[in-house]
């Protein structure tokens, strides 16, 4: 049986990546990216960091320093990143036929198939095609356990094994060195407290780490101590997920770019919200999933002066559905019930739970005609949504701004709107 090989891909400083790809003027230049609101940053290209500028640091600590140094600074793109990240999965689906999605930028791919083959040279091979149908930089680790390629991705990141931004740690002598290197805090899933328990029995190293006693690791850090120690020896204990686990439930929840304080805009919020938590049922799987609960919940923001106040209210969904319609009428109403004059809201969300396949749901014989005709219509709206860009089309109730969260410097939707799509000039 062939050795087990798995490559962990990360795509490099991904959000900022995303921003260079349709901005190459924007190389070389301190570039950061926001959370929420505009709030704090999320992420910091090298130049950034040489600054001084600490991840999660609010950026009016910093605005002084943006301006001297002309840092570019962007609101965080979900939908350009969600969209940058499909297109580097699609382009890695071309190199095995096994892949894992990890998070938005790291793969796992099994290349268990490719023995006999210069895995490094495959690596390489991976990393510029990506980069040239994409334009998105990555790193590659390469080992015979999950744990292993973290391990491998993290050497080649940081130059400390390998060349060309890859690390095969297949070979026995170049993983003992790396083992060594790493610092046992830098190990997939050794947090803070775990390193500190560690390091008071003299575990400083990855190394150290493989070579405690099992039983003794699952006395300190349960079973996922025991399970590290075993994939840090080569021993795979974490297998590919493949098939990605059913979706249970869904929630779109958003902070307010200004305290909410009359009815209207939180109406508009909670209706907006609501049509996205549909769209995003109506993407899973084949035919989507339908829901059977839906909650609203809304609160005042801790952080600020003046009276407090929270509340959710929940509505059961006869028969389940995912009509955008039909579940901005449900938040709405809900809404409407823990709604109180005099509170300055600054967080709302809508929640969907109780999901199940839509071809599962049990046809109400009343209602047959106005559900053929309403999926009809979300169909229609989504292709249309889908080729011009979304929100083309979207319910009136959707309509209002004043709640929006705030996003002044955030970039176009290079890939996903036709508006927005970079006109090239010879």
């Amino acid at each position: 049986m062939a050795p087990r090989a798995i490559a962990l891909v990360d795509c490099n400083n991904f959000y900022v990546s995303c921003e260079r790809v349709f901005r190459p003027d924007l190389e070389g230049v301190p570039v950061g990216v926001l959370s929420n609101n505009d709030g704090c940053f999320v992420a910091r290209s090298s130049e950034l960091k040489a600054l001084g500028v600490k991840m999660g640091q609010p950026l009016f600590e910093v605005k002084d320093l943006v301006r001297r140094h002309r840092v570019r600074v962007f609101s965080s793109n979900y939908v350009l990143y969600g969209d940058m990240s499909q297109r580097v999965t699609e382009c890695l689906r071309g190199f095995t036929p096994a892949l894992e999605n990890y998070s938005i930028d790291e793969s796992f791919l099994d290349l268990s198939g490719f023995h006999g083959r210069d895995l490094s040279a495959y690596a390489s091979e991976i990393r510029s095609t990506v980069k040239m149908w994409t334009g998105i930089p990555t790193c590659i680790g390469i080992a015979s356990s999950k744990t292993l390629a973290k391990l491998a991705n993290h050497a080649a990141k940081k130059s400390l094994m390998g060349e060309g931004g890859v690390c095969d740690l297949t070979h026995e002598g170049d993983r003992e060195q790396v083992l060594h290197m790493v610092p046992v805090e830098e190990v997939w899933g050794i947090g803070r407290r775990s390193a500190e328990k560690l390091n008071m029995l003299g575990v400083k190293t990855a190394a150290d780490l493989r070579s405690m006693d099992p039983r003794q690791a699952r006395k300190l850090l349960t079973v996922v101590g025991e399970r590290l120690v075993y994939e840090l020896r080569g021993v795979a204990c974490l297998p590919l997920d493949l098939a990605p686990q059913p979706v249970k439930g869904t929630a779109v929840t958003r902070s307010f770019g200004e305290p909410v304080k009359t009815w209207e805009p939180m109406r508009e919020a909670v209706a907006s919200y609501a049509s996205r938590a549909a769209e995003k049922l109506r993407g899973q799987g084949a035919h989507g999933l339908a829901a059977e609960s839906l909650q609203v919940f809304m609160h005042t923001s801790p952080f600020r002066s003046g009276p407090s106040y929270a509340n959710a209210a929940t509505v059961e969904l006869q028969p389940p559905t995912n009509d955008s319609f039909a579940l901005i009428a449900a938040a709405t109403a809900a809404a409407k019930r823990i709604w109180r004059e005099g509170f300055q809201f600054s967080k709302a969300g809508v929640v969907l739970s109780g999901l199940v396949p839509v071809e599962r749901v049990q046809p109400d014989l009343l209602q047959a005609a106005d559900r053929q005709r309403g999926s009809r219509l979300m169909a229609a709206m989504d292709a249309v949504n889908a080729r011009m860009g979304r929100d083309t089309l979207r319910s009136a109730a959707t309509m209002g701004r004043a709640w929006r969260m705030r996003q002044e410097s955030r970039s176009p939707s290079y890939t996903t709107r036709l508006t927005d799509v970079p006109v090239v000039r010879a």
